[in-house]
């Protein structure tokens, strides 16, 4: 499958600062990408770069198969065949939904005109709004207004800057499920940059975490939780403890809270101290194991609890306990580990 967008080695400063340094990824034809990461780390820069709107530096950036930036060659915004949706989307006040719709339909028949609106509406389910001006909408409504005038003109790429961030956080989540399902169906690549993990993994088929300026990895929503390559995606991604350990040999780390299984990184000899990610669900609550950890935190998740555990040894980890557990703050409870996936790194890695 060919490559919708194709990113090799971009690099980009601006007034003589790094901003993005040696980036490189391939996004498939309707394949839906997440750039995650903190503020200021460069994912909104890295956006700017394929839409055009950042002359780089270093490198190429590729749409659709054909060359759009390189240091002596620079394709204006308008014509690079790109959808954008941006934080403060701005609607039309004096345009209706529909009107605001079919804003960037140029150059075709009415009746091809009419055809693609009543196809975005129905996809967008704002059946019931068409003659609505914006401010008689929802902020969600507001947000599909926005996101189907950018779909309208079929193009080649979509590219969405923290679309759903002046919305609710249960609207978000559920609206991030909603596009996913309305991309596959219009078959519309897309990049969307957040700061939010739930988003990205609600949205993405691959996910980028991108730190100071430079793309950490770019994977799987799966493989980024149980496969991070760096110390510092695992400490982004998801939540966990570091515990320290030693390689036993390739299948066994010996740490203060017990031997942990797994297979250990070829890169990392045996005696090697390490450090050990032990994520909640790798903690099971067992109330007949002999080794027992107090309750000192538990936040509420519905089905879940959860719990932040010391140890006899003084080690926070937490766990991830079905909510009909409802222990007290400071009471012992006993534990077992159930890792599935070992994560350890060196402690001079990342």
């Amino acid at each position: 499958m060919s490559n919708s967008i194709e990113i090799k080695e971009l690099s980009l400063e601006i007034e003589g600062r790094p901003i993005l340094d040696n980036i490189s990824f391939g996004l498939g034809e309707i394949e839906i990408a997440c750039l995650l990461g903190p503020s200021g780390c460069g994912k909104t820069s890295l956006l700017r770069c394929i839409a055009g709107f950042e002359k780089i530096n270093h490198g190429e950036v590729f749409i659709k198969g054909v060359i759009a930036s390189k240091l002596d060659h620079h394709i204006p915004v308008e014509q690079r065949n790109i959808g954008m949706v941006f934080q403060d989307y701005v609607l039309f006040p004096h345009m209706d939904v529909s009107k605001n719709i079919t804003f960037g339909l140029k150059g075709i028949s009415s009746l091809r005109t009419k055809e693609r609106l009543d196809e975005l509406i129905e996809l967008f389910g704002l059946n019931e709004h068409t003659n609505k001006y914006p401010h008689q909408l929802s902020g969600g409504q507001q947000q599909r207004v926005a996101l189907a005038r950018a779909m309208a003109p079929r193009p080649g790429v979509l590219l969405l800057d923290e679309p759903f961030a002046s919305l609710d956080i249960e609207l978000r989540e559920s609206l991030a499920c909603e596009l996913r399902s309305i991309l596959k169906q219009d078959s519309v690549a897309t990049i969307m940059v957040t700061h939010n993990q739930l988003e990205a993994f609600a949205m993405g088929d691959i996910i980028g975490v991108m730190d100071n300026g430079k793309l950490k990895q770019w994977d799987t929503a799966f493989n980024l939780y149980h496969q991070p390559k760096t110390l510092n995606v695992a400490n982004f991604i998801g939540e966990g403890t570091f515990i320290q350990g030693e390689i036993i040999n390739s299948t066994d780390v010996k740490t203060d809270i017990g031997r942990i299984k797994g297979q250990v990184p070829h890169n990392i000899d045996v005696g090697k101290k390490v450090r050990v990610l032990i994520r909640p669900d790798d903690i099971l609550h067992d109330d007949e194991s002999k080794l027992t950890a107090l309750v000192r935190n538990k936040a509420f998740r519905g089905a879940q609890f959860l719990y932040t555990l010391e140890t006899k040894n003084g080690f926070i980890i937490q766990s991830l306990v079905p909510s009909h557990h409802d222990h007290a703050i400071n009471e012992p409870i006993g534990i077992k580990m159930e890792i599935d996936h070992l994560v350890v790194f060196a402690d001079e890695i990342d």
